[in-house]
């Protein structure tokens, strides 16, 4: 937005305006930067900078400040669509993008940051993925990730043959971080038999800023899907909260543990599959990995069963939800149970008389077909409801143990496979069945706090 009052005066008196380079002396020190379009509840005493180093800044200004203008407008918070161009030689990349931070801009009319770019946009924001590739972009949607449907994740496994078909030796999709696990995992039932990496990759800072990941994580995720010898569906982010290297995780078995650390994905109760330098080197860190053949065909099942439902159990739980499920005519229930696997079902005294009603009502639901599936809060670790007489009880009427599968996961993999069956039983066993990584045989004690990669988190 334009700028008004006493901030207004300031630049139009000095012949400056948005996009043009000042530097001046202010009430807070000295000022070099790249004049800002004004945030639509900034006021009039401040005007926003980008500093040399990427970041912006508001500064307080009274009017008297002495503005020296040496560098003419620039077009603020636009890219230009680069034309992408076949290069002999080079390999083709296909990037799938959906939206997110990793294709952000500033949105200067509130100063927050949405989802702006075009994928030809990419190769303006990351000149360096044009010299090693040739390039297919295309758009899925451009939206927040928490906005994106399993709808969505079927056009990403349409779109990913597709990619296939047309020679392309590695794809990658940019996704907003928030539900980025999610949608690969989901991706990861949908788009199985792959002939070559599907990485999926995001950043928790926006291009814009001085510390963005986003650099990094797109050409950390392109190198891996063009030279790693993988296949398969992965999510690739920031290791550390430096620029060492980026890990390369199972598409089943992540998860963003932090909010707004850079490298808050996090492989749970497995290890990652691999590290990617920031100068393109890969060390794998397994060997149980399938490896790329172009002559794989790929089977893309993308179906999915909408009615089905993830519950987290908490103190106080109220049975009728359970009830709502079952007389919506829900085909699955994730349960997301304390500790082993365990739901409140014990009446032992006056508080708990309704634990007996969430126990009949869980019962009610298995026995009108539905699949109930119990994971676990705790995250890592696996279910094991052999132990105490709450998860024996919850085993007796059908409750599924889900191993050590991922909530978020247990919930995707639930939809595809009742969409994949309508035989209960088969749907049941469907479940218990590693089919993408998702189940592990054994719970590897190194992937608990250091990945399996970083020993000085242990504690002596």
């Amino acid at each position: 937005m334009a700028y008004k009052g006493i901030s207004a005066a300031l630049l139009e008196k000095h012949g400056a305006k948005v996009g043009d380079r000042i530097s001046f002396k202010a009430r807070d020190g000295s000022f070099d930067g790249i004049v800002m379009p004004r945030a639509e509840l900034g006021d009039e005493h401040h005007l926003v900078l980008k500093l040399v180093n990427g970041y912006n800044v508001g500064v307080f200004v009274d009017g008297t400040e002495k503005l020296h203008r040496f560098e003419e407008q620039r077009e603020v918070g636009k890219f230009h669509k680069k034309e992408i161009t076949f290069k002999k030689g080079k390999p083709l990349l296909s990037i799938i993008h959906t939206g997110g931070t990793i294709a952000s801009r500033v949105d200067y009319r509130t100063g927050g940051v949405v989802s702006a770019f075009t994928p030809e946009e990419l190769l303006d924001l990351f000149p360096e993925l044009d010299k090693m590739t040739n390039l297919r972009a295309t758009l899925i949607s451009n939206m927040f990730s928490e906005d994106i449907e399993p709808d969505h994740c079927t056009a990403m496994a349409k779109q990913i043959e597709k990619e296939i078909a047309a020679g392309s030796q590695g794809i990658v999709i940019t996704h907003g971080t928030d539900t980025l696990a999610v949608s690969a995992a989901m991706v990861s039932f949908m788009a199985q038999n792959l002939p070559v990496p599907v990485a999926f990759v995001g950043s928790q800072r926006s291009s814009d800023r001085g510390s963005s990941d986003a650099e990094m994580n797109l050409m950390c995720a392109a190198n891996f899907a063009l030279n790693a010898d993988f296949a398969g569906v992965t999510v690739c982010m920031h290791g550390t909260t430096s620029d060492d290297y980026c890990l390369v995780h199972e598409g089943t078995k992540v998860r963003k543990m932090h909010s707004s650390r850079r490298d808050a994905f996090r492989s749970i109760n497995q290890r990652p599959w691999a590290r990617v330098w920031r100068n393109g080197t890969v060390d794998f860190m397994r060997k149980d990995n399938l490896r790329r053949d172009a002559t794989r065909k790929p089977l893309i099942r993308e179906k999915f069963e909408r009615k089905v439902a993830l519950l987290k159990s908490y103190n106080d739980f109220d049975p009728e939800l359970i009830n709502y499920f079952t007389d919506k005519k829900y085909k699955g229930l994730v349960l997301e149970g304390t500790g082993l696997g365990h739901v409140p079902i014990n009446d032992l005294d006056a508080a708990t008389h309704k634990h007996k009603t969430t126990f009949e009502n869980l019962k009610r639901f298995v026995d009108s077909g539905g699949i109930a599936v119990m994971t676990s809060q705790c995250l890592y670790g696996r279910i094991n409801m052999n132990v105490y007489s709450t998860g024996r009880d919850l085993l007796k009427i059908g409750v599924l143990p889900g191993s050590d599968m991922l909530p978020e996961t247990a919930l995707v993999k639930l939809k595809w496979v009742l969409a994949q069956t309508s035989d209960v039983e088969k749907a049941r066993g469907l479940m218990l069945t590693n089919m993408a990584g998702e189940i592990t045989e054994r719970t590897d004690p190194t992937t608990f706090i250091d990945q399996g990669c970083d020993n000085s988190m242990v504690p002596e």
